[in-house]
């Protein structure tokens, strides 16, 4: 009975510091955080089963591909719309939205955020959630444990932002580089459609090459230096988010660096045969 007691007191111990925990870091309205992250889900679905409708009746090549390849034909079409959607609205928030500027009458730019601001990057979510659910139910013809990591490091840090209001910006600026993605896609396309030898394959390697240098490792290059430009407003951070302000951006730069080696590789051997 005694052990029970003291079972039962350890138990709301427990959960007395887990809800002061999310009053402390929860600032958000979980109303805003739930609605966007379904919508994210609900509209990867639906671009899904629309690849999968339209595909077969304007592309010859995709009745042609076996069943996990058709599968990720419809899941780089998913990716390929919230690339475009991500890109644009990150663009807009850390270049043309006022809610970042450097107007320190707004507060730290490391813990402002907006309805707006929170409910786009719920969307996101909604995508890195559905898309790392497919990557580990086809584990690994949609990609091996680098993509997993990938996306995980994405849906964690996004998460964050959208919970605690904290780093936004940083979130949107890394969000910047999935403007690679739709490149990269098409490149997968034109394979599986068996247009290497094409001239837009050519083409596609070197706007790949470039977009990748500009946005996945410059623009990488840029977030360190202006994270360490403000980094008095980065102790306005919780701990987990003055982390994760920094180790995220580490860790996917080595992996940026690591795929552009890759992609380098890729387009000199493409180049040679066509010379």
């Amino acid at each position: 009975m005694l052990l029970s007691e003291e079972t039962n007191m350890l138990i709301k111990s427990y959960q007395t510091q887990i809800e002061l925990l999310f009053k402390d870091y929860i600032t958000a309205d979980l109303f805003v955080v739930y609605t966007s992250v379904i919508i994210g889900i609900f509209t990867c679905k639906t671009v899904y089963d629309l690849s999968q409708l339209i595909s077969p009746a304007y592309f010859k090549s995709y009745i042609n591909l076996t069943i996990p390849r058709q599968i990720e034909w419809s899941n780089r079409a998913m990716s390929t719309f919230h690339a475009i959607y991500i890109a644009i609205v990150s663009l807009y928030f850390v270049f043309w939205s006022d809610l970042y500027s450097n107007d320190l009458q707004h507060g730290p730019i490391t813990l402002r955020s907006s309805t707006f601001s929170t409910s786009a990057l719920g969307v996101s979510v909604g995508y890195f959630l559905s898309d790392i659910s497919m990557i580990i139910w086809q584990y690994p013809s949609l990609g091996g444990m680098e993509y997993v990591i990938h996306h995980l490091l994405s849906f964690g840090g996004a998460s964050y932002a959208i919970l605690t209001g904290e780093a936004q910006l940083y979130t949107y600026m890394i969000l910047i580089s999935e403007a690679t993605t739709p490149w990269i896609n098409l490149r997968w396309y034109l394979d599986a459609a068996g247009m290497k030898k094409l001239r837009a394959y050519t083409i596609n390697g070197v706007v790949i090459f470039v977009a990748w240098l500009v946005a996945r490792i410059v623009l990488f290059i840029y977030i360190f230096y202006h994270s360490c430009l403000h980094y008095d407003q980065m102790k306005h951070l919780h701990n987990i988010g003055a982390v994760m302000v920094f180790v995220i951006p580490a860790i996917l730069s080595v992996m940026n660096l690591f795929w552009f080696s890759k992609i380098y590789k890729g387009l000199k051997k493409t180049l040679a045969k066509r010379e």
